[in-house]
């Protein structure tokens, strides 16, 4: 179907570039750097647009001016398109992140910016910004006449798909939108409609507008079940990971994102590495135990990333060719933390060879794009998994908190979730833990996580109250006693008042029978339908 096609822009390392300069948890030092980059950028790509969104002296997003106009949108970039994709409210899954009523580039942050480092508005910058893109605008309509004077329908098309990337690229929203749509209409090609939804699910994301991309994924999704190429079903794969992720919807972005790890090409979206991060979370937090080792400690993409031990190894992985060593033995549980020396859980697995070459889409060489991947120290990652599944929660609980520091906080995708997904880990630690016994000490357990019995007693309390965590305390034995059982037990007592329910109306419908009633064959139906029981006319 051809290559794909308006991959270029909008460019989202830009938007994680602005997270890092308007965000409280990341240092001065990623600050000043962050507004290097996003300067450069405004200056080398005409961004006009953009720049009066985050730096207008009465609007601007990052800036100190601009927050208590927070509830005014910019010049150039309105509100007018963050609700056009959904004519009814949020659903469930979207009610579950903050910034969904408001969509925005720093909306994840819920306010709480740091302008530390501002970026300074300029006047004459801003109107040089504007001519330059005027100019452009202009250029592209002498270009859309000449075609529509002297060339066909392709021309036409091709000249107006300049605007709508122009649009796109100088970072305004609205007309992006727009002319992307009108391109959608006109054209007929399934391939060339799917690149430009894809288009528009990255605009939506590159400003936080959760109900416009999901409302463009199901879409995508449509578009590509009536005959979509393999290579842009892939590449909505990883798209639809990306946003579940976004929502907090990790038990189904997981398999979305594990299952693009070994055929990614997306790198629009996202930096491979930034993949193998977001696929390791969301598969950690949501998979079961079973499918936690098969799909996350063991799966050969994420151990040839995290057992590399150079530069130089990681580039092997990342561009497909072969990588030295063997794999990493698989442990079993312990079942005592205090009988297995925590180093086995810290020991990085040697890498695996792993296929990789799919990273090389369009001209670019996946040793290139290899060279271009950020450099994380996927160590606090590795610790974090291995720990967890063999048992070590005292490193895994040291793990989580540097995670928590270096990734979750860091990521404009995983910052708003940093709370919740830190809690459902030490649940997750604490209900595998519990599973090995029916009762254990506060001290004991205390010690295998490297915590106080104060703290653990304060921590386990609430998942007991909400019976999240099927255990209770006795602080006066100092024990905690897990409930067993207590699933089918409900299960079992379910079942016996619905089989009385079911005899009493069969009693009552007896009793009418033999009194000479005919009982209509549609309340009898609807009666055993409600019942889970299929009957027949006679």
């Amino acid at each position: 179907m051809g290559d794909p096609q308006y991959l270029a822009y909008p460019q989202l390392a830009l938007a994680q570039t602005v997270f890092t300069l308007a965000s409280p948890s990341t240092s001065s030092n990623a600050k000043q750097s962050s507004l290097t980059s996003l300067q450069d950028a405004i200056r080398e790509h005409k961004m006009a647009p953009l720049y009066a969104y985050l730096a207008h002296p009465h609007t601007g997003k990052i800036n100190a001016s601009g927050e208590s106009g927070s509830a005014v949108m910019s010049p150039t970039i309105s509100r007018s398109n963050t609700n056009m994709s959904s004519t009814g409210p949020p659903s469930n899954t979207l009610r579950r992140t903050s910034s969904i009523n408001a969509p925005s580039m720093i909306g994840v942050l819920g306010g709480k910016t740091d302008t530390s480092v501002e970026l300074p508005w300029d006047e004459s910058l801003y109107n040089e910004l504007k001519a330059d893109n005027e100019k452009e605008l202009a250029a592209i309509a002498k270009e859309e006449e000449e075609a529509a004077e002297r060339a066909g329908e392709t021309e036409i098309l091709a000249a107006q798909s300049k605007r709508a990337e122009m649009y796109a690229r100088i970072g305004d929203k609205d007309a992006a939108l727009v002319h992307f749509e009108k391109l959608f209409d006109k054209t007929g090609i399934l391939a060339i409609k799917i690149d430009i939804v894809l288009a528009i699910i990255r605009i939506a994301l590159f400003f936080d507008d959760k109900i416009l991309a999901r409302h463009n994924i199901a879409r995508a999704s449509t578009l590509v079940d009536s005959g979509g190429d393999w290579d842009r079903r892939n590449r909505l794969k990883a798209y639809q990971g990306l946003h579940l992720l976004t929502i907090r919807a990790h038990n189904t972005a997981a398999p979305l994102l594990l299952d693009s790890l070994s055929t990614f090409t997306s790198n629009e979206l996202c930096p491979y590495s930034s993949l193998v991060v977001y696929a390791t979370l969301a598969g950690t937090v949501s998979l079961p135990r079973r499918d936690f080792k098969s799909k996350v400690v063991d799966a050969p993409e994420i151990r040839a990333i995290f057992g590399a031990d150079s530069d130089t190894d990681r580039l092997l992985a990342l561009s497909g060719a072969p990588s030295a060593g063997t794999g990493g033995e698989d442990e079993e549980m312990a079942g005592d933390d205090s009988t297995t020396k925590e180093k086995d859980a810290t020991a990085t697995p040697k890498p695996t060879a792993v296929n990789l070459t799919a990273l090389a889409s369009g001209s670019a060489s996946a040793e290139a794009q290899a060279l271009a991947e950020p450099k994380y120290d996927f160590k606090p990652l590795s610790t974090l998994i291995n720990a967890l599944y063999t048992g070590q929660y005292s490193a895994f609980f040291r793990a989580l908190s540097t995670v928590e520091t270096e990734f979750l906080s860091q990521d404009r995708y995983l910052y708003e979730h940093t709370r919740w997904y830190v809690r459902e880990m030490r649940l997750k630690a604490y209900t595998q833990l519990l599973a090995s016994y029916r009762v254990v000490s506060l001290a004991s357990m205390a010690a295998s996580f490297g915590v106080s019995v104060e703290w653990l007693d304060k921590d386990l309390a609430p998942f007991i109250a909400s019976q999240r965590l099927q255990a209770t305390i006795d602080r006066v034995q100092g024990v905690v006693s897990t409930v067993r059982g207590e699933g089918k037990g409900r299960q079992y007592n379910d079942v016996v008042r619905q089989g009385d329910q079911l005899i009493t109306k069969l009693q009552k419908y007896g009793q009418v029978k033999r009194r000479g009633y005919r009982v209509p064959w549609e309340c009898m139906r609807k009666l055993l339908d409600r019942n889970g029981l299929v009957a027949s006319p006679r």
